[in-house]
C-alpha cells in the first residue's frame, strides 16, 4: 500500500518502530525514483528505556540518509516486551526520554523531533525542562474528539498538530453521521473527504490509514467547507455520548479508566472517554 500511496501522490509517510514496517517504507521510497527531499518520513520511538539504540534501529531500517520527524510515540515508558509500565512519576519519565531524544536531534540525522498522544497537562510538564520545543504533537483528532483546548495550546506554543484516526477507526460512526452524509451529498464528495477537509481547515495535518487503493485516492480529494458547515461538524462531539475516543489501542485498553498502565484522565490528561475493550493482556 505504501507504493500505491506514492503512486497516487502521497508524500508524507507515517510509520513507527512499533509498526514493524520501517524497512518496507524505506525500500519503497528508495525505489520510487523520486528525490529523497520529495518525501516527509515520520517515525516514532516506542522504547523509552533505549532511546539512542532505538533511533539507530529506525535509522538503519529506513535507510534514507536522514529522518524528517521522530516522535515519542507515547508519554509513558511502557516496556511492551516485558509487559510492564512504570508509574507516571517513575523513571524514565517522558521529560527524561525527551532529553535523550534531544541528544539524538543534535546529531543532525533527524530534522525535527516531536511527541504523540500528549495532552496540555503533559506538554506543560515537558516544556519546563525541554531545550527543544516539540515540532509536532500527533494525537487522535476527529469531530467526536476535536481536541479544542489542545489545538489552541499547541498553536500558542508553536507546536504543529497532526491528527491520527482523523475519520475514526474501522467502521467509524462519524462516517454515518447524517450531517456528514448530507455534506458529502452537498459537496459531491465521500464522507471521509468531508472529515479530512474538516481537519485540514482546522489547521491539522491528517494521517488517514487505508489498505484500499480507491480510498487512498479519495482521501486526497478535499473540499473547502463553508464556515457554517465547518462549525456544524465541530459541534458533533457535544451530543450525548459522542465526546470519546474511537480508537482501539490494543490490549492495554482492557481496564476502564486506564490505558497501558496509566490513568486516562489523571496521568495522560485526556478529557474524553476511552472505553475499555476485552482484547487480551493488560498492564
Amino acid at each position: 500500500m505504501v507504493q500505491t500511496a506514492i503512486e497516487v501522490g502521497y508524500t508524507h509517510l507515517d510509520t513507527s518502530a512499533g509498526y514493524g514496517n520501517e524497512e518496507a517504507v524505506g525500500s519503497v521510497v528508495r525505489a520510487s525514483g523520486k528525490p529523497r527531499e520529495h518525501f516527509h518520513v515520520t517515525t516514532k520511538l516506542a522504547d523509552h528505556f533505549r532511546v539512542a539504540e532505538s533511533f539507530e534501529a529506525s535509522y538503519k531500517a529506513l535507510n534514507l540518509g536522514y529522518i524528517d520527524l521522530w516522535l515519542m510515540h507515547w508519554p509513558h515508558a511502557s516496556d511492551w516486551g516485558a509487559g510492564t509500565a512504570p508509574a507516571f512519576d517513575e523513571s524514565p519519565t517522558f521529560s527524561e526520554t525527551w532529553a535523550e531524544m534531544e541528544k539524538v536531534y543534535a546529531t543532525g540525522r533527524v530534522k525535527a523531533i516531536g511527541v504523540s498522544n500528549f495532552s496540555v497537562k503533559n506538554l506543560e510538564i515537558l516544556l519546563k525542562t525541554a531545550k527543544v520545543i516539540p515540532a509536532v504533537n500527533q494525537v487522535e483528532a476527529h469531530p467526536y474528539c476535536p481536541q479544542e483546548e489542545l489545538v489552541q495550546y499547541c498553536k500558542g506554543k508553536g507546536i504543529h498538530l497532526t491528527a491520527y484516526c482523523p475519520m475514526g477507526q474501522y467502521n467509524s460512526p462519524i462516517l454515518k453521521e447524517p450531517l456528514v452524509q448530507q455534506l458529502a451529498d452537498k459537496y459531491g464528495k465521500q464522507p471521509g473527504s468531508i472529515l479530512l477537509s474538516w481537519g485540514v481547515q482546522r489547521g491539522f495535518s491528517v494521517v488517514p490509514k487505508s489498505s484500499n487503493p480507491d480510498r487512498l485516492r479519495q482521501n486526497r480529494d478535499l473540499v473547502e467547507l463553508s464556515p457554517e458547515d465547518l462549525a456544524a461538524v465541530s459541534t458533533l462531539h457535544t451530543e450525548p455520548g459522542k465526546h470519546r475516543s474511537l480508537c482501539d489501542f490494543g490490549p492495554g485498553q482492557k481496564k476502564k479508566g486506564w490505558l497501558w498502565g496509566w490513568r486516562v484522565k489523571e496521568d495522560l490528561g485526556w478529557n474524553y472517554e476511552v472505553e475499555p475493550r476485552d482484547n487480551g493482556w493488560t498492564f
